[in-house]
């Protein structure tokens, strides 16, 4: 079966001839979260970022469902599938709830069942419907910036930070919708979380990235049974047991 999201020996940074991150291979499945972790600096938004098509490959290749995406470039990206929830969250703050989903919709035609989806998923967004972005609690933010990807349909979906200035019960709320996401859509699911624990809850794999490398990739409950593998990891030791 041809997988959804494909990076092989992705190189990716901001210089030429200078990658912070290095020869990265990574394949999603259909339905399949990845929890990606890493101490601070260690890469995890470049490799978003160029996966998304914000930032150009400095080497390596993106491809969704097989077929090659061109480097640097977003709106390919995303016609391909992918659709990135930044972690500034990037809304338009003196629009609505309303005005931010609507202006998100590919297909017009499906606009009113697309929204009603993610309202679904956030009821607490029904409330909310008139009140602009900015005026909205962190928690509603985060909730209204996945929703505003859920409706473009995505066959991958890539969340940075996802509990960036959110309480643990907030993020804890969050994660069963994505997981109920990945069920029912078949949406492949990347989340970049420093909340390690809760990441490993959700995930069915995990990766830990340290300086640009991949020093982990494995089934997210096995690690979560050996956390202190992952913690040896971040500390960049070379002797992490097997």
């Amino acid at each position: 079966m041809t997988n959804v999201l494909d990076c092989r020996a992705l190189d990716a940074g901001y210089r030429k001839n200078s990658p912070c991150v290095r020869g990265v291979d990574l394949s999603l499945r259909t339905g399949e979260i990845l929890a990606l972790v890493g101490p601070n600096g260690a890469g995890k938004t470049t490799l978003l970022n160029t996966v998304a098509g914000l930032l150009p490959a400095l080497g390596g290749g993106v491809a969704v469902g097989g077929s090659p995406l061109p480097a640097g470039n977003p709106r390919a990206a995303v016609r391909a599938g992918v659709v990135l929830v930044p972690d500034d969250r990037a809304l338009f703050g003196r629009l609505s709830v309303t005005q931010n989903l609507a202006l998100a919709v590919r297909a017009r035609g499906d606009r009113k069942e697309q929204v009603e989806r993610v309202l679904d998923h956030f009821p607490s967004l029904r409330k909310r419907l008139k009140v602009d972005a900015g005026q909205l609690s962190g928690g509603e933010q985060q909730m209204l910036a996945i929703g505003r990807a859920l409706v473009q349909r995505p066959k991958a979906l890539l969340i940075d930070e996802l509990s960036m200035g959110l309480a643990p019960v907030i993020v804890e709320s969050i994660l069963p919708v994505l997981r109920e996401v990945a069920a029912t859509d078949g949406t492949a699911i990347v989340i970049v979380e420093q909340h390690v624990r809760l990441a490993l809850d959700v995930a069915d794999r995990a990766m830990v990235l340290v300086h640009g490398q991949v020093r982990l990739d494995e089934d997210a409950s096995t690690l979560a049974r050996d956390v202190g593998r992952i913690e040896h990891a971040y500390l960049g030791a070379d002797d992490i047991a097997s």
